[in-house]
Parts: structure tokens; C-alpha cells; sequence
């Protein structure tokens, strides 16, 4: 009995992926319909056929490589790390080095915050109602102490740790599908989407934050007590460097229920204590951080999050879709106190929502995030400054190839969670979704930003992983057939 739930729940959980990643497919189509099919279309359709061939040809080669030699498997791996490597650094260097935005905040304040300068001089300032970023704002200065204010440092690790989340997507795929060569293409898909890796360039929290996350899910997988103890430690410093923790806990607990207490057929008592140690390292550690926050002086609000509302105000907004307005900022004085400001924030989050409901425009707003998030360019390109060095045609080019791959994982994806229907995998894919899906869910409510999907990008692709497979091994079985029989 308990088994046949499983089996239902796991369906329906499916289910949903494909039913998102059909949404996002179709919706990817509607964007290059309108956005740029209508401007060059000669241009654009070529360069999108070149990376799919190139995907397509890149992708049989690895699939026809042998998976049965440990050290041939080792050196292709390394293979395509080091190039992944090489061309991330190359990209470092074709973009300016000038920290934007949220990344500047961190850059520019680390070194005054060394010396013992205020990270914010009213509490409604930046790290007042947002002490949570208070941690990536050490960590950057951690960094600077240690290497000097060289944003190349950043940088460069944040290459180190793309090239870590790589090993680990591959080290997740063989784990949840026992398939090298699904490993391979997932990584493959992974690597050449400049869409994510294209922010190594800037003091950005979301890439150690994913590889943290990714961390977790893995040695939760290996099921060992000291593995649960490490990934309590690996989710809470993930969390303190960028805070998504809920989405990631809800996952975790939903996939503990389901998939650990309920197991062959009866409940599994020992998984409650597996989990509770997670947790337990995990508030442990993550408190522990905000109280030594606090007591350093820097932040005495700690790890807090003192502006919840904020997301809902921008996230809320059917004007802006969702996105980040000027215009709504400008209703609001920022100098005004924290109680002041979060009652009429809430006033206008009532606002917002009255004005939804008069349109009828729930569902057309959540149709626009969705796209804007999953379906569009990340604009982690346009977040890099690339304009300032290079020509209007050269950005446009390289904005629609970094497009071009996020494309390709939105394509594949889609076959991969259809495909997931009828494969056996181990339960563990689960874990990656849950959290995937947790996210989706919030992200209609709040704020909007294409760049937050990066975390996830790992996870599409262990999808994407799977519907390429798919593609080539339907590829490589008929090629083989007609080969065998003209001989």
C-alpha cells in the first residue's frame, strides 16, 4: 500500500516537472517569435541551428566513447572541465572587470567593512533591511583579506566553483541514473550555456550558493550518518552566503517524507533522526553565524531578513510584471524608518493585489514571470558590462548565443521530463526537483529577476542530460540498423 502511494506521489511529481517544462518550451517559442525572428531572423535561425548541430555532434561523440575503462572515463571528465575551464577565463577577460549593481554593493563596501567602517548608516539601508546578505558580504571580504582587493580573485573562484558544480552534476546523474554517458551530455549542456556562467565576472553569491546546494543534495544521496552531519554543515553555509534555505528545506523535508520514512513498503523510522541532523547542523550553524555577525559588531541584526515585504511589493506589481521597477521605488522614501516603510509597503502590497484581482490577472501574471525567469535570456550577460567594450552587433551576437544555450537546455529538458516518465531512475531525482519545483512555486509571488534561476540551471540539466541521451540514442540505434543492414 505504502509503495502504491509512492508510486502516485512520484507521478504526479513528475507530472508537474513536465507540465513546467512544456509551459517554458512553449513560451521559449513565443519569445523568438516575437523578439527576434521578426529582427534578422537569417542570423538568428542560423546561429540556433549551429549550436544545436554542434550539440547534437559534440554529444554522439561523447556518447560513443566507451563508459566501461575508469581511467577513459576520468580523462574525458577532466577533458571537459579543462576546456570549460580555458573558456571561462577567456570570457573573464573579454568583459569589463567593474562590479554592477547588487555585486558592486559587496565589492565596493568590503574593504571600508575590513576596517571597521558601517556597512549601513540608517535601518533601512541595504544590509539593515537585508542583513542576511550580511554573509556573502564576509565571505567577500574574507577573500579580499586573504588575496587583496583584486576582483580577479573573485573571479577566478567563482570559475573553480562552476567547474566543481560541473563534477558535481556529473556525479548526480550517475548517482540518480547509473549512466555515464547521460553524465557526460548533462555536463555538456551545462558547460556551454554562457546563460549561467556568464556572471563569473562579478562578486556573485549564486554560484558557490549553488555548488553549497548541489553539495548537499549529493551526501544526502550517499545515505551515511556522517554524510547527513556534512550535508546539515553544507546547506547552512550555503544558506549564510545566499539565502534561499527555505525553498532547499522544503524540498528536503517533502523528499524525507516521501522517499525516506516511506521506504519498501514500510515506514522507515531511522530516516526522522537522518534528517533531524541535517536540520539540526543546519539552524545550529546558520544561527551560530548571525549571533557571531552580531557580536562582531558588523550587523546587529544579524542574518535576518527585516524587508520580507519588499518582494511581494516589486513581485506583486502588475505593471512591472513582477520585475524591479524604478517607478515603484520612487513611491517610496528609502531614508524612512524601517517601521515606517514596511507599513506602507504592506499598504501597497494590498494595493497591488486589489489591482490584480480587478484585471482578473493572475494568471496573465504568473504567465509573465514564469516566462521572464525560465523561458527568456537570464540577462547574466547584460549584468557584466559587456556593452562598454564591445560593438552593439557584438553584443547582440553574444547575448543571443548565451541565449542560444539556455535554449538548448529549455529544449532538451522538455524531452528529458517526458522521457523521465517511462525510464528507471533512482529515487534521488526527487530530491533534485522538489526543491526545483519549490522554487518555481515562490518565485510567481515574488520579485523577478532571470538571473535567479541560475542555481537551478544545474538541475534542468541533469533533465536535459536526459532528453539529449534520448535523442542520441534513438540516433545511434537507427543509424545502426540501416548500417547493419546494407552490409
Amino acid at each position: 500500500m505504502i509503495n502504491k502511494f509512492q508510486k502516485i506521489i512520484s507521478y504526479i511529481i513528475l507530472v508537474c516537472v513536465a507540465l513546467f517544462t512544456s509551459v517554458v518550451f512553449i513560451q521559449m517559442l513565443i519569445n523568438l517569435a516575437r523578439n527576434y525572428m521578426p529582427f534578422e531572423p537569417g542570423r538568428y535561425v542560423l546561429v540556433l541551428c549551429l549550436g544545436l548541430v554542434f550539440v547534437l555532434i559534440s554529444g554522439f561523440i561523447l556518447y560513443k566513447l566507451k563508459d566501461d575503462n575508469k581511467t577513459m572515463n576520468l580523462i574525458i571528465l577532466l577533458a571537459l572541465l579543462a576546456i570549460f575551464a580555458v573558456v571561462a577565463i577567456l570570457w573573464i577577460n573579454f568583459v569589463p572587470n567593474t562590479q554592477l549593481s547588487d555585486f558592486g554593493n559587496f565589492w565596493n563596501r568590503a574593504p571600508d567593512a575590513l576596517k571597521g567602517g558601517k556597512i549601513y548608516a540608517f535601518d533601512n539601508d541595504y544590509f539593515a533591511k537585508w542583513a542576511y546578505q550580511t554573509g556573502f558580504l564576509v565571505y567577500v571580504m574574507t577573500v579580499v583579506k586573504i588575496f587583496g582587493y583584486h576582483v580577479a580573485a573573485i573571479q577566478y573562484l567563482n570559475v573553480v566553483y562552476q567547474v566543481l558544480i560541473l563534477l558535481l552534476t556529473y556525479k548526480l546523474v550517475i548517482k540518480i541514473f547509473d549512466n555515464i554517458k547521460m553524465a557526460r551530455l548533462s555536463v555538456l549542456l551545462l558547460m556551454i550555456n554562457l546563460d549561467w556562467f556568464a556572471l563569473n565576472t562579478q562578486a556573485d553569491n549564486q554560484y558557490i550558493g549553488s555548488l553549497l546546494f548541489l553539495t548537499t543534495f549529493y551526501l544526502i544521496l550517499k545515505d551515511k550518518y556522517w554524510s547527513y552531519a556534512l550535508a546539515g554543515l553544507a546547506l547552512a553555509v550555503g544558506c549564510i552566503v545566499r539565502p534561499i534555505g527555505p525553498v532547499i528545506i522544503a524540498g528536503i523535508v517533502v523528499f524525507a517524507i516521501f522517499y525516506m520514512w516511506l521506504n519498501n513498503n514500510k515506514f522507515n523510522w531511522n530516516a526522522i533522526w537522518k534528517v533531524l541532523i541535517v536540520l539540526a547542523i543546519y539552524f545550529v550553524v546558520f544561527g551560530g553565524a548571525g549571533l557571531l555577525i552580531k557580536s562582531s559588531g558588523l550587523n546587529q541584526y544579524g542574518l535576518s531578513n527585516r524587508d520580507s515585504e519588499w518582494k511581494f511589493v516589486t513581485g506583486l506589481d502588475y505593471t512591472s510584471k513582477g520585475v524591479y521597477d524604478q517607478n515603484m521605488v520612487n513611491k517610496f522614501d528609502l531614508r524612512e524608518s524601517r517601521d515606517k516603510m514596511s507599513k506602507k509597503e504592506h499598504k501597497v502590497i494590498h494595493q497591488n493585489i486589489k489591482t490584480i484581482n480587478e484585471n482578473h490577472g493572475w494568471v496573465n501574471l504568473f504567465w509573465h514571470k514564469l516566462s521572464l525567469l525560465w523561458a527568456e535570456r537570464s540577462t547574466g550577460i547584460d549584468f557584466t558590462g559587456v556593452e562598454v567594450n564591445h560593438s552593439a552587433k557584438t553584443v547582440d551576437i553574444v547575448r543571443y548565443a548565451g541565449y542560444v544555450g539556455s535554449i538548448l537546455i529549455i529544449i532538451f529538458s522538455w524531452i528529458g521530463s517526458l522521457r523521465i516518465l517511462k525510464i528507471d531512475y533512482n529515487k534521488g531525482i526527487f530530491l533534485l526537483l522538489l526543491p526545483l519545483m519549490a522554487f518555481v512555486i515562490v518565485q510567481l509571488l515574488i520579485e523577478v529577476q532571470g538571473r535567479y534561476r541560475i542555481e537551478f540551471i544545474p538541475v534542468l540539466a541533469v533533465l536535459a542530460g536526459t532528453g539529449l541521451y534520448t535523442i542520441i540514442n534513438w540516433i545511434s540505434t537507427k543509424w545502426s540498423g540501416r548500417h547493419g543492414r546494407s552490409v
